[in-house]
């Protein structure tokens, strides 16, 4: 539920021409059903000319409900047209929680 919010923001937002919003929830130490941990993969050309930390805080504006919410962490990966196809579609991996293990 939370990651179709996410996503309908974006999109009416940055008319991307790609977007990824993948729970990650699973891979933290979190309860089971927990929508904390995000990674969004967004393309759009309303990033022409902007700084990677001009995107991001556009973004968490956009979604500071949802961060003041569940949402504990947002990994962002955002591209324009062009830096999209010169990276040829990929996306870094998520990095592994450091948390202590799973819940009991």
């Amino acid at each position: 539920m939370i990651r179709e919010q996410i996503e309908e923001k974006l999109r009416v937002a940055f008319q991307p021409i790609h977007l990824e919003v993948h729970d990650e929830s699973y891979r933290h130490n979190v309860p089971a059903g927990s929508e904390s941990h995000f990674k969004v993969v967004i393309v759009s050309d309303e990033f022409i000319g902007q700084r990677f930390l001009a995107r991001h805080r556009a973004i968490y504006g956009l979604l500071s409900e949802e961060l003041t919410g569940s949402v504990h962490a947002l990994a962002l990966h955002t591209y324009t047209v062009k830096e999209w196809e010169g990276l040829q579609d990929t996306v870094p991996a998520s990095p592994n929680c450091r948390g202590a293990g799973t819940l009991a």
